[in-house]
């Protein structure tokens, strides 16, 4: 009698997290996710931010830096609620 193994595939871990963002800045997530839905491409939000992490990681030190000191500084934390 012979048994069958199965071969069990490990999940990859999902991690929760909030951030802070200009709303200029969150309103181009939106620009680009309705032009990959116009170009018949569906795609979450969740998905761009990890297409932004996966172009990260090809940078070199020096153009992350430039493209750092570029942006607006934020303060940390949340918002106050109004």
């Amino acid at each position: 009698m012979t048994e069958k193994v199965k071969d069990k595939v490990k999940k990859t871990k999902l991690v929760r997290d909030s951030f802070t963002m200009p709303e200029a800045e969150y309103e181009v997530l939106g620009q680009v996710k309705r032009a990959c839905i116009k170009a018949s491409i569906e795609i979450k939000k969740s998905e761009l931010l990890r297409i932004g992490v996966a172009l990260i990681r090809e940078l070199d030190p020096a153009r992350l830096e430039e493209i750092l000191r570029s942006l607006p500084k934020l303060k940390s934390g949340r918002p106050k609620k109004v």
